[in-house]
């Protein structure tokens, strides 16, 4: 019998609890079916572009079993969108799997331990990670399992062969779906994920109870957008790891899918293909002028619809979906890489733009007024590269920098190969601004003086260079490498998580630093921060064994190349 389920009854079923009660379940999940020996996805072995391109790159240690696999029966006629495998070798479970042909770091082995403390367990069974493990301060809610906090401690434990607590995991989140989620006297729609849940444990009792939060404590009450989308890229990323597709089949899990896909496949006013959200409903969880569209949303947006077309079954109801996804995708795709692209062509482009133009064939398509170019942009723009820009809406462009948006456009293929190079090339062209004593900037340029008080609300949390607002996120790194091995740069992650290693340990794993360079752990970050541990040993794990890459990345679609490429510049 498998282990998911708390409490089953004889036919191998969940039975409904009372719907008061803080830990409410899915209606009768039947987990009998993932009792049984995975079965293995339809695949052939072959040997990836990726896995080509990082032979030569990569001087570590390399697993001589990487083996390349091919899903023929997700396809969906779309070319290559999966090709790069992750092979899932248990190591024991106190012990980091390695096939490396070095020493590792001695911080490498602290990582792994820390990770290990930091598990949170349900009626006996690990079902996340702590946010924080610091004590020196209120918890604040820094004691809950938050789902984009656990993506990078998923990934570690699926990379080290310890899929089990990933399953947990998703099978939990998924349970919480069904909760009736009120705001005040508003209902949040069905689909509507967790930010986070907590497990409180009654000594008396000797029970475990769980109690999620969807946005209704958090600051701002503002939903989480984006924990929807995580959790359909870690459930594929589940699948892809272990070869098992008995979970993501399982009925709930294509329709906690399906639910999440109504919400943002939804017709309404928009005349964007592109998500509109409220600030503070991702990862910039505060006020930050990220409302609208952000990047980060709609990157991950597309991540996830290409990580649905995957895993949706093709029956009826999956039909429909799949068919509205292919022409989302397009419509997104194409919107994103015209008008949130930006090098040195375009700038110069939007710099000469007419305005109050009024018909079909106008250039300056969003009324954009060529005065509210901010005066960095022109020099911190170089002659090759380029990057998806914050935010696009009538008359308004945000060009400040995101890494996450920009890092998950590349590992979902929004960004066209040469326009991955061309990040990769920003990144590389403007290291001391973006990555400066310690990786990563969360956003570049800090916004300061009265723009602060304006977009901020005067937050004192948010000040310049601290935070969010141009703030050092050790936890970015996992994302940075893995952009940097699909664009076969490896020897940007290798920088930079050297930079990590001397600082980390020592800092006791901050959340955050502050300052233009990073130099100072940030004034308000929490200690051993979950996350900052996870993304140090995914990235390290990543370069030690490419293959792993397979999890987090999709490759491109020939379907949706541009048909006019914006700019010189992408050619090198």
């Amino acid at each position: 019998m498998s282990e998911l389920s708390p409490k089953l009854a004889q036919n191998g079923t969940i039975k409904n609890i009372d719907s008061s009660s803080p830990v409410a379940e899915t209606e009768d999940i039947d987990f009998s079916k993932l009792s049984e020996r995975p079965r293995p996805l339809t695949m052939e072995r072959q040997r990836s572009y990726d896995e080509r391109s990082f032979l030569s790159e990569l001087s570590v240690g390399m697993s001589p079993r990487l083996s390349i696999r091919n899903i023929d029966s997700y396809s969906r006629n779309i070319d290559h969108l999966d090709t790069v495998f992750s092979p899932c070798r248990r190591s024991g479970f106190n012990t980091p799997r390695s096939a490396m042909d070095f020493e590792p770091h001695p911080m490498f082995a602290e990582a792994w331990e820390g990770l290990r403390r930091s598990l949170v367990f349900f009626r006996g069974k690990p079902v996340g990670t702590i946010a924080a493990l610091d004590n020196s301060d209120e918890e604040l809610n820094y004691d809950q399992v938050f789902v984009r906090d656990f993506v990078p401690s998923a990934l570690a434990f699926l990379m080290n062969g310890e899929p089990e607590i990933v399953r947990n995991f998703l099978v939990k989140t998924l349970r919480l779906q069904s909760w009736e989620k009120k705001v005040d006297r508003f209902q949040l729609g069905e689909g509507v994920m967790p930010a986070s849940f907590k497990v409180l444990h009654d000594p008396v009792r000797n029970s475990d109870t769980l109690i999620a939060d969807f946005g209704e404590s958090a600051i701002g009450r503002v939903a989480p957008v984006d924990s929807g989308f995580w959790w359909i890229i870690l459930l594929r990323a589940y699948t892809k790891s272990t070869g098992d597709s008995t979970l993501a089949e399982l009925p709930e899990c294509q329709k906690g899918m399906r639910l999440i896909l109504t919400l943002c496949l939804s017709e309404g006013f928009d005349t964007f293909p592109t998500l509109l959200c409220a600030d503070g409903c991702c990862m910039i969880d505060r006020r930050m002028g990220v409302y609208g569209y952000p990047i980060e949303i709609q990157a991950l947006f597309f991540m996830a619809l290409r990580c649905a077309l995957l895993l949706l079954k093709q029956d009826d109801q999956g039909k429909e979906f799949i068919e509205r996804i292919v022409k989302r995708l397009h419509a997104l795709s194409y919107h994103m890489r015209s008008y949130f692209w930006l090098d040195m062509k375009q700038l110069n482009d939007i710099y000469r733009y007419k305005t109050e133009e009024y018909s079909h064939t106008a250039v300056n398509k969003f009324n954009v007024i060529p005065d509210s170019i901010p005066e960095w942009i022109f020099d911190f723009m170089p002659t090759y590269g380029g990057y998806f820009i914050g935010n696009v809406s009538p008359a308004r462009m945000d060009f400040r920098w995101f890494c996450l948006g920009n890092c998950v456009a590349i590992l979902s293929s929004l960004a066209t190969p040469e326009q991955s190079t061309a990040i990769m090339d920003l990144i590389e062209s403007r290291w001391e601004e973006l990555v400066g004593d310690m990786p990563l900037k969360v956003c570049y340029p800090a916004i300061e003086g009265h723009e602060w008080r304006i977009v901020t609300g005067c937050d004192p949390k948010n000040t310049r260079w601290s935070y969010h607002n141009g703030g050092s996120w050790p936890v970015l790194l996992w994302l940075l490498t893995a952009a940097c091995i699909k664009t076969g740069r490896p020897q940007i992650a290798r920088r930079a998580i050297e930079l990590a290693e001397s600082r980390l340990v020592k800092d006791s794993w901050p959340e955050y630093y502050d300052g233009k360079l990073g130099r100072f752990i940030g004034k308000q970050a929490r200690k051993f921060q979950t996350w900052s541990v996870a993304g140090y040993l995914v990235a390290k794990m990543m370069l030690e064994d490419p293959s792993h890459l397979g999890m987090i990345s999709l490759e491109e679609d020939k379907q949706m190349k541009p048909l006019i490429k914006r700019s010189a510049s992408w050619t090198f």
